[in-house]
């Protein structure tokens, strides 16, 4: 069981740590061009898209879930029809985001509200961008088939050969082609469609049988997709509420300050280095319960709960005692004098973020498994609600630490009722099995 939890998680973590780079690259390029509006820009473009495909993610986390079931009952034909519902329902949303760029662009901007200089760049990043739609959302669908059928590596072989191509095309158009700031964007656009060509040419080559069961000319039937359209409505509701409270934390650090704003981005970074990690623990959930589920096997599908249990608890151990101390990752991050000394009193709320969020990552990926998304749901409602009522009632005397109290509250309750729902449904796992 540990063996096939590190097979899954270690590519999923390989993939992840390689998300930042992508943007670090971005910006050094952007930094060099000649005025900071172009670094603005990046981090602007960038955010106007994680706003609009941040509620699309169940079209990865669906089509994981279903096909690791349909692995685990051998059913290829299953597994098939999962993977061209995915795509086709990717494809379609892409076309959808294409057409309505305008409005979707404006709301974006009036979100997250840049300056008039930074906005003109930035929409000029977003209409470039924004033609490499289909291939970033069917990719997400490949990415989910992949870890479904138990291939972690082939999902990482594609982050990094897209993050790779993109860095190298950036460079060359900015460069080599003198494109200037349009060059960033025309790398990210070229990299998106040459990855879901690589993407095709593995899934044709690995899974020959593809060929067979997939028929271009049937790729928007829908039928039998009542279940998929079930679980993934669920997720994106769940998304939606994650979506407003990360914007609401954002928006809190933004009026509370400059000072304030740079000190919650610190933490934000140090959280999501954590959870890249527990993705990865989360990846295997996603793949291993699905197959156990498939195959009928509950007595192996609880045993592979309890040691991802063990694996997310030796990795949130060794994060909370390294970012007790964050000087370090903070010096890392800045040079600011001002900033790492107003980010020092919060060295606790860093050491409390793994611990407070471990079990939500870890039952994402167990309930993604056993596609119960409507606990999934329930469990970002309940945290979500409580985010806000906390932090309106804590007193504004304890300024920012009432929004971090409030944020590792939100994780654990997200993460107790999980457990409450898994536990009191355990005979949900025998029915899913018996499907």
């Amino acid at each position: 069981m540990n063996r096939e939890i590190f097979n899954i998680a270690f590519p999923a973590i390989v993939a992840n740590v390689t998300i930042p780079l992508l943007g670090l690259v971005d910006t050094a390029i952007a930094g060099h061009l000649g005025a900071p509006a172009f670094i603005g820009a990046i981090a602007v473009g960038s955010m106007m898209f994680n706003l609009v495909y941040w509620n699309f993610g169940f079209l990865r986390m669906s089509t994981s879930g279903m096909t690791a079931q349909a692995y685990g009952a051998s059913d290829q034909t299953a597994a098939a029809r999962i993977l061209r519902q995915a795509s086709a329902l990717g494809l379609l949303i892409a076309l959808a985001i294409v057409v309505l760029q305008e409005p979707l662009q404006w709301v974006a901007l009036a979100i997250i509200g840049p300056s008039d200089e930074v906005k003109v760049l930035a929409l000029t990043y977003f209409r470039i961008v924004v033609w490499g739609a289909p291939p970033t959302l069917v990719m997400m669908g490949i990415k989910g088939w992949l870890l479904g059928m138990q291939d972690s590596r082939g999902a990482m072989f594609i982050s990094i050969g897209v993050n790779v191509v993109n860095i190298a095309a950036s460079v060359l158009c900015v460069y080599a082609l003198h494109m200037g700031f349009t060059g960033i964007a025309t790398g990210t656009l070229v990299a998106e469609w040459l990855g879901l060509a690589g993407s095709v040419i593995y899934l044709l080559g690995r899974y020959d049988w593809l060929r067979r069961m997939i028929d271009l000319g049937n790729m928007l039937n829908f039928d039998g997709a009542r279940r998929f359209f079930s679980v993934s409505a669920d997720i994106f509701l769940r998304s939606l509420l994650m979506m407003v409270m990360n914007l609401a934390v954002v928006s809190i650090g933004a009026r509370s300050g400059d000072l304030i704003l740079a000190v919650n981005a610190l933490i934000g970074q140090l959280n999501m280095f954590f959870a890249y990690f527990l993705d990865g623990i989360a990846f295997a959930g996603e793949a291993l319960v699905g197959k156990y589920v498939g195959r009928h096997d509950v007595q192996r599908l609880r045993q592979c709960v309890r040691r991802l249990f063990v694996w997310a608890g030796w990795l949130t151990a060794i994060f909370t005692v390294a970012y007790a101390f964050p000087q370090l990752f903070f010096g890392l991050l800045t040079d600011e004098a001002n900033v790492l000394e107003a980010a020092l009193p919060y060295r606790w709320w860093c050491a409390a973020l793994p611990v407070a969020g471990m079990a939500a990552f870890v039952w994402d990926g167990v309930f993604i498994g056993l596609t119960y998304s409507r606990g999934m749901l329930w469990a970002v409602a309940v945290s979500t609600a409580l985010f806000f009522v906390i932090y309106l009632a804590l007193p504004a005397s304890i300024g920012n630490h009432r929004l971090w109290l409030a944020f590792v509250i939100d994780h654990v309750m997200r993460g107790a009722v999980q457990t409450l729902l898994y536990y009191k449904n355990r005979l949900y796992q025998t029915k899913m099995a018996k499907k």
